[in-house]
């Protein structure tokens, strides 16, 4: 594999096509994982080269065959060097990343924003809720405050707590809950877990938390490096965190409260070790795994085997 020849990239190339071609190239030359919103090189050149000149990626037919200037060359040939060699996810490059259609500042301070649970808020988490009015929800690890957000865009009555560990990670979310307009809805909060939450009870409780395991750590792609890690690793078997979540989540639900906790890869380790728990799996339309839904009569009647473990 040879090295990448920026400087002669910026002689030779002159329009945004020429730009988005050579960098599907150099991305596929150089083996670069796609996970942060693309799932191939072309789309993800286009997504790089259009945001990095401060244009919408939709916008790319029609401007393909514009011009580049040399400041704009050297500012892509910057960003497209973090991504080829550096491996930075192109949303901490661009500082954007979409979520249910919304858009989201990121940086390396929360996850790029990519649950499959924004299926799920699309439908407006039918047809578990059976049409119930939503008053209070809670995004439980809120990371960039996505899940939130879009919450309150959902349920446009409801309150959203926003909580998270990280204090970092809160200041991003203020953020976008303050570009998004929903400042006066989505309230970012500090707590780890339920802790500072007091007696408070929800309708619903959505969950992205950590859960990846320490197999799936050691072998992550050089991409996800540049994410906290605090917000991916949890434990051995990836449950430390989610088991905590199912432990508690019933005193924090109203009678008729429901769950929605992602835990990804480690789906197949809550299936083995809690065999006996009525989970029930999303199956989605649009690609993603490892999404339980959960009542709070069901978490009440075997709360004993999350607290056990």
């Amino acid at each position: 594999m040879t090295q990448v020849n920026f400087q002669q990239a910026c002689q030779q190339l002159n329009t945004v096509q020429d730009f988005v071609r050579w960098t599907a190239s150099r991305l596929s030359e150089y083996g670069a994982y796609f996970g942060h919103g693309t799932d191939n090189p072309w789309d993800e050149a286009i997504y790089l080269v259009t945001h990095a000149i401060h244009l919408n990626d939709a916008l790319y037919p029609a401007i393909q065959n514009s011009k580049v200037t040399e400041d704009e060359k050297s500012t892509l040939a910057a960003l497209i060097e973090q991504r080829v060699v550096g491996r930075v996810p192109t949303a901490y490059l661009v500082n954007q990343a979409y979520f249910m259609g919304l858009p989201f500042y990121v940086d390396e301070r929360v996850l790029v924003p990519r649950s499959p649970i924004a299926e799920l808020l699309e439908n407006q988490l039918e047809p578990w809720l059976k049409g119930r009015f939503v008053h209070h929800v809670l995004d439980l690890c809120t990371g960039s405050g996505c899940i939130a957000i879009a919450a309150a865009h959902v349920f446009e009555d409801a309150i959203v707590d926003a909580v998270d560990l990280s204090p970092e990670a809160l200041t991003v979310a203020e953020m976008n809950i303050h570009s998004l307009g929903v400042s006066d809805r989505v309230f970012p909060m500090l707590s780890d877990g339920f802790d500072a939450l007091g007696e408070q009870k929800y309708d619903v409780i959505l969950s992205n938390p950590p859960y990846v395991d320490e197999e799936d750590m050691e072998s992550l792609p050089d991409e996800y490096r540049h994410e906290p890690e605090m917000g991916l690793a949890s434990g051995a078997d990836g449950l430390e965190l989610p088991r905590r979540i199912l432990a508690q989540a019933a005193d924090h639900m109203t009678d008729d409260g429901v769950m929605i906790l992602e835990v990804g890869n480690s789906e197949v380790h809550l299936r083995a070790q809690y065999p006996d728990v009525p989970f029930e799996w999303v199956e989605f339309q649009k690609g993603g795994h490892g999404v339980l839904v959960i009542t709070k009569a069901q978490l009440e009647q075997h709360r004993h085997l999350f607290q056990g473990a």
